[in-house]
Order: structure tokens, then sequence, then C-alpha cells
């Protein structure tokens, strides 16, 4: 099934981190309820919802993306039950099962885009990491997860509020823009109250030597079956 996905023409447009993430977390089984924090346009929820039979919320801040993640929705025919609100004064009488995030993660030491959709979907201090982690921990069941991507330098703090928090990174898979380049993302499968191992899974290499893509990143973009619309309100 093909998911058409409106996006605004001038703001943050969804990339290739979303379909990596999603592929990575094709490997569990989803159910129960399931949150997406920062969801933008709706791109993961639905790519989730297309898959599993789960309930499945949203919190998205910027009013125009949630503008395109209602209309995605309905032209998706998907249920996803969004909340036009920042994820630091969200509130929810549920606890959840799965959490998943691509969150803004660039440190404020980047240089940052003037575009206001961009900055807030780009840069970390619009959700601190730690806020992140601590609050997701909150609203997880016992023993639910919490699965997101992130910049892979961060990996250090990444391990110690996940710790601090009670979440135990279970699963962990790097991803490279090439064999011979260092990580620029990191995936991350956290598991609350959880005393298992970790896991560091095969990394993903997106490019070959000559530029085209890998197998892996192929079947990742094969599988999520995304359209992108440009258009306005």
């Amino acid at each position: 099934m093909k998911l058409y996905l409106y996006q605004a023409p001038d703001g943050y447009c969804y990339n290739s981190d979303t379909i990596f993430l999603y592929s990575f977390i094709k490997k569990f089984r989803i159910k129960g309820k399931v949150l997406d924090i920062g969801c933008g346009v709706g791109v993961l929820s639905l790519l989730m919802a297309k898959s599993f039979k789960a309930e499945f919320y949203a919190v998205e801040k910027q009013e125009g993306m949630f503008f395109y993640a209602q209309k995605n929705c309905k032209i998706n025919q998907k249920k996803v039950a969004i909340s036009h609100c920042d994820f630091q004064t969200f509130k929810s009488k549920e606890q959840f099962d799965f959490i998943v995030s691509n969150p803004p993660f660039y440190s404020v030491d980047k240089n940052q885009s003037p575009n206001i959709s961009k900055n807030i979907a780009r840069y970390s201090h619009h959700l601190p990491l730690e806020f992140l982690i601590e609050k997701s921990s909150k609203l997880l069941k016992p023993r639910g997860y919490f699965i997101f991507c992130y910049d892979a330098s961060q990996l250090d703090s990444l391990l110690f509020h996940l710790k601090r928090c009670k979440m135990q990174a279970e699963f962990v898979k790097f991803v490279h823009a090439k064999a011979n380049k260092e990580a620029n993302i990191v995936m991350i499968a956290a598991r609350k109250n959880s005393n298992a191992r970790c896991k560091i899974l095969p990394p993903l290499i997106t490019f070959n030597s000559d530029g085209s893509y890998t197998q892996e990143a192929q079947n990742a973009f094969i599988e999520a079956n995304t359209h992108s619309i440009k258009a306005k309100k």
C-alpha cells in the first residue's frame, strides 16, 4: 500500500531518518497503545498504522504540521489520534506500550536554519534530550518500549539518561552514510524496567562507494512505499 503524504512546499520535509526508523521499528511486535512524539506530517504513525493493528496516538506542536498530519490520515484512511500541543505540556491519562520518535536532535552549536518550521523540527533545544527521555519513561507502561533515533555522537548522554530513567537500551543500530564514514545516526529500542543486555545490531550503511543506495537502504524505501506531495494548505 502506497502512502500519499502532503507536505508544505517551504517547511520541514521528512527524510530517510524516518524511513530507516520505521524499518527498525518493524522488527518489534507493535501492539496496544502507541504514541508518536513530534509526528510532523504523520509519516511514522501512518507507516506503523499500515503494518500493525494497534491504537495510535501522536503529538505535534506546529500548527502547519498538525494540519498536514490530519489531512494525511484522512486521505490514507488511517486512524491516529493527534494532539496539537508541545510534548513538554502534553498530558495523557493513558500509558503506552510503545513510544516512538524521530525528535529534533541537532545541537545548538550547529548552523541553525532561519526557517521556523525547520528549526523546530531539527534542533534539540526545542525538546531537550533529558526531558524527552524522562517524560517518555513516565508515559510508558512498566515493560514498555521507547524506540527512537538520535545523533550518534550523543550516545553517551543517551545511555546515561535512559539508565537514569530506568530504561535499558536493549537494541542499538548505527546508521552510516558510507562504510568508511563515522555513524551519524543511532537507532535505539529501550525498554522500561529491563535487565537485558544491550545488543548491537549490524549497522545500516546508506550508500555504496559509487554513491548508489545499498540494498538495505533500498529495501527500506520500497517497504515504506511513500509518495510525497508538496502543496499549500
